[in-house]
């Protein structure tokens, strides 16, 4: 077996490998190895396209050029707004980059706006491995944090979704505004982006907004969730939940990308056990039809809809139109950026323990 090591000074390195140490990589393996989702591996940038940059290692954007070295990992994608790929299943000339955060793959499909552009085009120079020659996997090279069992925890913090209806409907800026909300009313909050593609952005918003910790699926090895198991899914929240506790967080606002019929967001708000820690739930839509109706559709799930936000708030006009249709709590941003929306959350909490107690007792 012959291992060949790169200078990392040529290697650009995605933010998905920031603990990936190795730079040692076997050639040799690329034709017949099959990759898995996490696999890591030293890709020689083709043609740029789509992507003009990758997210580096500290979370700033790195340009790369065609006959650039980037270090990246194997991953699905599904972004309505921008490209659907996979993990391939045999060795290919050209791959793809999926997403910034450093997800590559084999496109499948791309949103009509970037058809003329296309995807940036990668060649496979070889998988990274480590000591004993094994390829390297984002998910295994996830290091544990040693956490103080000393400090008391919170056992139960109350947990807020933020759901919508599509990508870029406006979930992660409701919950950074709910982050900020709380904080002002001197709330402890913890964020956690569950599902989506590797890229930091999101999570480092709502920790600017107010969030005491942040995290996101990457921060465990993931490069995306997309094709994930539902098991799966409940292990990483639980060991999201696991990580949080110590910070005793009164509310814990985990984001779901996507929208409601997505494969693993459906899978979650039809699962009992991920489901029944959910205390409620924000629901984002750009437009007022599809906010009546994706939460109506979480309302037949006996999800607690504790308002509907999102981009549709920025209209007047739509804001009406949810209000005079139906009796959900529009919140625009100044709503959840307000201390008082701690009113609006402990009201809607209060109604739903009335109601079980009544469902009960029926």
């Amino acid at each position: 077996m012959i291992l060949t090591k790169i200078n990392s000074s040529r290697i650009k390195k995605t933010i998905i490998c920031k603990n990936v140490n190795s730079t040692t990589i076997n050639k040799q393996i690329k034709k017949f190895y099959i990759p898995k989702a996490g696999d890591v591996a030293i890709f020689k940038v083709k043609e740029i396209g789509k992507h003009t940059s990758i997210q580096s290692t500290n979370g700033t954007n790195k340009y790369i050029l065609p006959g650039d070295l980037i270090m990246g990992a194997f991953g699905n994608r599904y972004a309505t707004e921008q490209m659907e790929g996979y993990v391939p299943d045999s060795y290919h000339s050209t791959y793809h980059v999926l997403g910034q955060g450093g997800a590559i793959g084999i496109l499948k499909s791309i949103h009509s706006k970037f058809e003329l552009i296309g995807p940036t085009k990668l060649g496979l120079v070889g998988y990274v491995v480590d000591e004993d020659a094994h390829v390297i996997n984002t998910k295994n090279s996830n290091k544990e944090i040693t956490l103080d069992k000393s400090i008391p925890v919170n056992k139960h913090p109350k947990i807020i979704l933020s759901l919508g209806t599509s990508m870029d409907s406006g979930k992660t800026t409701s919950a950074a505004f709910l982050a900020r909300g709380l904080k002002l009313a001197r709330k402890k909050v913890a964020f956690t982006k569950l599902t989506g593609t590797v890229y930091t952005k999101d999570k480092r918003m709502v920790r600017d907004y107010g969030a005491n910790v942040s995290l996101d699926f990457s921060d465990f090895g993931f490069p995306s969730t997309y094709m994930c198991s539902t098991d799966e899914l409940i292990d990483l929240y639980e060991k999201m939940i696991e990580r949080i506790n110590p910070y005793n967080p009164d509310y814990i606002i985990i984001e779901i990308a996507d929208g409601l019929l997505q494969r693993e967001t459906h899978a979650l708000i039809h699962n009992n056990k991920f489901m029944n820690n959910v205390s409620g739930a924000l629901f984002s839509s750009a437009d007022s039809m599809s906010a009546i109706a994706g939460a109506n559709m979480l309302s037949q799930l006996k999800c607690n809809v504790i308002g509907v936000t999102g981009l549709f708030t920025t209209s007047p006009l739509l804001v009406e139109e949810v209000k005079q249709q139906s009796d959900y709590t529009v919140l625009i941003g100044e709503d959840l950026m307000s201390k008082e929306i701690i009113n609006t959350i402990e009201k809607k909490l209060k109604y739903l323990k009335f109601e079980n107690k009544m469902a009960v007792n029926s």
